[in-house]
């Protein structure tokens, strides 16, 4: 049977010009059936999938993602045998989805992406789909948006299309993974960074990374890309709470003790995780169960020459304020000078990040995984608050609690907050 080479051009798709190509699914070679889906292009207001006019084999693609084409460009050259260019129908107007949503960096696509590549090899970025899936705009769509790449997904439907249920049980399939199993991080494939020659702009000197560095760097980067972050800022009134401390530090002062702010913050976390015990939890390997505990260890970022080093105060809820800041100065002594024993940085349930001593008004402080949540502490600081029909000097300490989003919603976050600041105003709630 004959064959031929024939060009594919862009059908009417109206008044539309220089409309971007945002997917190729096809390759070089691939076979390809008629009405088969070539590419994706997307205007303003919609996404168009441009279908094969007639069934054959793809011999050269004149396009690539991010080129802007029109009605009549031409976009493919297929071979054709002569029997199914006769039966071809003409090119149709590409078929039309709803609207597409843009995506911004907050929306979950990445974390399904992820999660997703642990079941399937990730997909590299430029590389085109094998041509295998088929499915219909709007489900392509929908894959797009959750990050999952069809030729990976098994289509259930009429001549096997992929269907919507298809990807969504692909990604449920997908966040049944363990996290961090094995494989780059989450599979995710990123461009690298580029090797640059600094020394050609002046003069460098090159400092290695500390061992602490290299390997609390790794977990927070992969603590970052897995965990959906959100935080929560808050600022507690602690005039009243200084004022207390000041004199605890005067009672102590002959025991070698120094009351920090930190050791009522410590006791103010644990009333408040009694009260909201998701906060004291960890998702099980399945990401479908919720492990709550009854013990209170709570994690305290030290800051050391060689990088940050979490150690664990244990049993919080079991001890004053002059014990809690006895062991904080013991551990952060250790820590510091480098006889921090691994046992003693294990078990956390939550963590404290204090930067009060050196500032800042807020900031984002990074989960530290399998602990759903953590919270940040800046330097307090003189505010005028409006009390009674006055606005009077009030020492303000801003909170900022980054939280696990699969695990804790927006509101339950705020009333975290707001419950600890009322705690830390008034260190009596410590007895309620």
């Amino acid at each position: 049977m004959s064959k031929e080479i024939r060009p594919i051009h862009v059908p009417d798709i109206g008044d539309y010009k220089n409309v971007p190509v945002i997917e190729i699914m096809v390759q070089v070679g691939d076979a390809v059936a008629a009405e088969q889906s070539l590419l994706t292009l997307e205007t303003d207001k919609a996404t168009m999938d441009v279908p094969a006019p007639f069934a054959g084999v793809v011999k050269e693609i004149k396009v690539k993602v991010g080129d802007a084409i029109s009605t009549g460009s031409l976009i493919m050259m297929m071979e054709s045998s002569a029997a199914a260019a006769a039966l071809a129908p003409a090119s149709q107007p590409p078929q039309s989805t709803a609207p597409a949503a843009p995506q911004t960096p907050t929306q979950p696509a990445t974390v399904l992406a992820s999660a997703a590549s642990k079941v399937a090899a990730p997909l590299s970025l430029g590389e085109h789909f094998t041509g295998k899936a088929h499915a219909s705009p709007s489900n392509r769509k929908f894959a797009r948006e959750l990050g999952v790449d069809l030729s990976r997904v098994k289509g259930s439907g009429i001549k096997g299309r992929v269907t919507k249920s298809d990807v969504q049980n692909f990604v449920k399939a997908a966040l049944s993974q363990p996290q961090g199993a094995g494989g780059m991080l989450g599979g995710i494939s990123v461009l690298a960074m580029p090797v640059i020659n600094f020394a050609k702009f002046g003069e460098i000197e090159t400092k290695p990374l500390s061992r602490i560095k290299k390997i609390s760097g790794a977990n927070l980067h992969r603590n970052w890309v897995t965990i959906p972050h959100i935080t929560q800022h808050d600022e507690a009134d602690i005039t009243e709470m200084e004022i207390f401390r000041k004199k605890l530090n005067e009672e102590y002062a002959a025991q070698g003790i120094k009351i920090t702010p930190l050791a009522f913050i410590l006791k103010a976390v644990v009333t408040t995780m009694q009260l909201f015990p998701d906060f004291n939890a960890s998702l099980d390997a399945s990401g479908e169960n919720l492990i709550l505990k009854k013990y209170f260890h709570i994690g305290v970022a030290v800051d050391t020459p060689d990088g940050l080093m979490v150690p664990v105060v244990r049993d919080v809820e079991q001890k004053g304020i002059a014990q809690l800041a006895k062991e904080l100065a013991e551990l952060s002594a250790k820590a510091r000078d480098k006889k921090l024993p691994a046992t003693e940085m294990q078990g956390g349930c939550f963590s404290i990040s204090s930067l009060g001593g050196i500032g800042g008004t807020a900031f984002t402080p990074i989960i530290n995984a399998p602990e759903v949540a953590i919270l940040g502490v800046s330097k307090a600081s003189m505010k005028p608050v409006y009390i009674d029909s006055a606005f009077v000097p009030r020492l303000m300490l801003p909170l900022s609690l980054s939280y696990d989003h699969r695990v804790i919603d927006g509101a339950s976050a705020a009333r975290f907050t707001t419950h600890l600041a009322q705690v830390l105003t008034d260190v009596r709630r410590f007895a309620l």
